[in-house]
């Protein structure tokens, strides 16, 4: 049984000499047991938190997870860190409006707990059925539903040749839109809606100038409706853009949209850095999509979080006059949503400053909010 402690109660409790004759503790039974300093899973009262976090808060529509994550910890994305071990929250993504996460101590470590109504109650769907489209979103979903909607990358440019794509339309028309009726050359495969599509991003690792993905922007949609010789003709049904003359035609992919993001480190080390910006933004700020030149098989997965690392600037030494650069800064945080083979596309979650394409994206540090035991 885990002992739940009163807000005010539990921070006397845990004072900084109590937290230090705590780690004093584990350090003396690590040492005797000839373990040496063992990590824990879990974060530390002194390192894990932030330095004003609620001893209690109360889940309000727009939140999402790693909001009321960020008002306990400072690094957000180790939630399931503080959460994992707390058996009333067996699904963290079944946390609605009303909720009370509070804060309290399991083992000498944080943990969140939570309660509805009057009571504390176990996490499940049996204990009260509410539609999922009513919980609170991991992530602000809202800013890459869109852009899975209207972007897509090829990772084998040779492929391109082999599509089908648009060659005309009715009554000669050079651009067309929902209702028109257009015709394409190629294989059209399936039966169901295809869409239309413009060449976009063609990325480049630029070290090793090795192709990574051509994104491919989407411009509307069509149902098939014969098809004569190599002909396709198609009916268009909706349009962002007006369709052209050698748009590519492809069967739409699958559109369901994960939304149980499980935030956590790479288990390989990741050294990349950030391609481009979909749009030709420059600089870049929270809630913007970027792409980055690793994947899938670098072992990136969705839900992987990255840290994100500026250059430092190029000095002169006073002395020497030789040229140096500083060390790198920390500058925010970058979690995969859609990963290819060779590219990933990551939303920004955190920027302590304006991100720009080039800045290194690595594994984010572990060691800060671990606990001894």
């Amino acid at each position: 049984m885990k002992q739940v402690i009163p807000g005010g109660m539990l921070r006397r409790w845990l004072s900084t000499p109590m937290r230090r004759l705590m780690r004093s503790a584990w350090v003396g039974l690590a040492m005797l047991l000839g373990a040496g300093l063992v990590q824990a899973q879990g974060l530390s009262w002194d390192d894990g938190l932030q330095d004003d976090a609620p001893d209690r808060y109360t889940v309000v529509r727009g939140d999402t997870l790693w909001d009321i994550s960020g008002r306990f910890l400072r690094h957000p994305w180790q939630w399931p860190e503080v959460w994992q071990v707390n058996p009333q929250i067996r699904n963290p993504h079944l946390i609605y409006p009303g909720d009370v996460i509070y804060l309290y101590d399991c083992n000498g470590r944080p943990c969140l707990g939570l309660e509805r109504g009057q009571g504390q109650v176990r996490l499940s769907p049996e204990i009260r059925t509410i539609s999922h489209r009513e919980a609170i979103e991991p992530i602000p979903l809202e800013a890459i539903r869109q852009f899975l909607r209207d972007h897509r990358v090829v990772d084998d440019p040779d492929n391109l040749d082999e599509l089908a794509y648009v060659v005309g339309a009715d009554d000669r028309r050079i651009l067309s839109g929902a209702g028109d009726r257009l015709y394409a050359r190629g294989s059209v495969p399936g039966n169901g809606r295809v869409g239309f599509y413009r060449i976009g991003e063609r990325y480049i690792d630029s070290a090793s100038g090795e192709f990574l993905g051509l994104e491919l922007e989407s411009v509307g949609q069509a149902r098939p409706e014969r098809t004569e010789e190599d002909i396709v003709v198609l009916e268009v049904i909706s349009s962002t853009q007006e369709v052209r003359n050698n748009d590519i035609v492809l069967p739409l992919e699958s559109r369901e949209l994960n939304t149980e993001f499980y935030p956590h480190p790479p288990e390989r080390e990741i050294d990349g850095h950030i391609l481009a910006v979909p749009g030709g933004i420059r600089f870049i700020g929270r809630l913007q999509v970027v792409a980055l030149d690793r994947g899938r098989r670098d072992g990136l997965e969705a839900g992987h979080v990255l840290m994100v690392e500026q250059q430092g600037e190029m000095v002169s030494d006073p002395r020497t006059s030789q040229s140096l650069r500083l060390p790198g800064e920390e500058a925010g945080l970058v979690m995969i949503f859609k990963p290819y083979e060779k590219m990933s596309y990551g939303l920004v979650m955190r920027a302590s400053r304006t991100l720009s394409v080039g800045d290194r994206v690595h594994n984010p540090q572990r060691g800060l909010g671990a606990a001894l035991r």
